[in-house]
């Protein structure tokens, strides 16, 4: 039986700590894929995933580009400073940033990074004031992959490396501006898109550090969900009406594609555009979009653990992670991935 009413502890689950994946398998298209669109789960390769698939269907990827976000530096005082970059501000050489230190900066102060540049700190944004708001003396993005590190979330214990500027970034990602990488198409090489049967379109959604800040209330309807920025151009809304119109299904590439589409039609219909979204979807929610969902596996008490709870359903979710717990697959950013449909009920 389905609880009434979710709390936090209903997507919480027991994971070894040896299942969660330190590095990306040896290819991008040696990783498993558990397929869930049935009633019992299936273990396949992901390479066959181009035989899934029907030609009227639609892939929707999200093209967003990992920036190098994080840096290391130093007060004036001389304490030791990391921060990583949530996002930056077009048109200007201004940032936002989540700032670890001893103390925090002050306003009109100024960090040096990478003992190469300085940053003025202009002041505290964001929600909460949580983040801090500062100049770069240049173009942001260059002294990012200059001088920035990659991302990697923090269950990934290694320092980044050559392999991880590679491999923690899609074949495909175009536009910069993600300081963590749509985890579903790390396993897409130019190889296996070119096997797809059916069409693809972009959407973009720059994804935040926020996709890995906890949830700390068991009322989920505390919950404050991040902002994150998207954009669904014209073209995959039509490309989505022609899927329709052949009896197609709408397939996201991660959740992140999903929570682009699902926003863009939070007014009923799906509409063209660039936003914000906060958009917190737990069981109940009804999609507007997409009918099935390639995507990893995620955090315990995660909000995506809602998402894909609400896609599947609770209980079968449930079945799929024991499942792959049992069968040891290798978990969260550079882990397997899963298959589901959309529950019908």
């Amino acid at each position: 039986m389905r609880p009434m009413a979710y709390t936090l502890s209903d997507f919480d689950y027991e994971l070894p700590p040896e299942l969660i994946a330190q590095h990306p398998a040896p290819e991008r298209t040696g990783s498993r894929l558990l397929d869930g669109r049935g009633a019992a789960p299936v273990d396949r390769a992901f390479r066959e995933l181009p035989g899934l698939l029907d030609a009227k269907d639609l892939l929707v990827f999200n093209d967003t580009q990992v920036i190098k976000a994080r840096l290391h530096g130093q007060k004036a005082s001389g304490g030791s400073v990391e921060a990583l970059v949530e996002r930056l501000l077009p048109g200007t050489q201004e940032v936002w940033v989540h700032l670890r230190a001893s103390k925090s900066p002050k306003p009109g102060s100024r960090v040096r990074f990478a003992d190469a540049f300085d940053a003025e700190v202009l002041g505290r944004c964001g929600p909460e004031n949580s983040l801090f708001h500062l100049r770069f003396p240049a173009d942001p993005l260059a002294l990012l992959d200059q001088h920035g590190h990659v991302p990697l979330p923090p269950y990934i214990t290694h320092a980044d490396g050559a392999e991880d500027v590679q491999r923690y970034q899609t074949v495909f990602a175009a536009k910069p501006g993600a300081v963590a990488a749509p985890t579903a198409s790390l396993h897409f090489d130019e190889a296996l898109l070119a096997q797809l049967p059916c069409p693809r379109a972009q959407v973009t959604l720059h994804v935040g550090a926020g996709t890995f800040q906890p949830v700390r209330s068991e009322n989920l309807a505390e919950h404050q969900m991040h902002s994150e920025w998207f954009e669904v151009p014209q073209a995959t809304v039509e490309a989505i009406a022609v899927c329709r119109a052949r009896g197609g299904r709408v397939m996201a590439v991660g959740t992140t594609a999903l929570r682009a589409l699902e926003s863009a039609a939070a007014g009923g219909a799906l509409q063209a555009g660039a936003a914000e979204t906060q958009l917190f979807i737990t069981p109940g929610y009804r999609f507007q979009v997409v009918d099935r969902l390639l995507t990893n596996f995620h955090l315990p008490k995660s909000t995506l653990m809602m998402l894909v709870s609400a896609l599947a359903g609770y209980e079968h979710i449930r079945a799929l992670y024991r499942h792959a717990v049992e069968q040891r697959y290798r978990f969260f950013s550079y882990g397997d991935a899963m298959l589901l449909d959309r529950t019908t009920d």
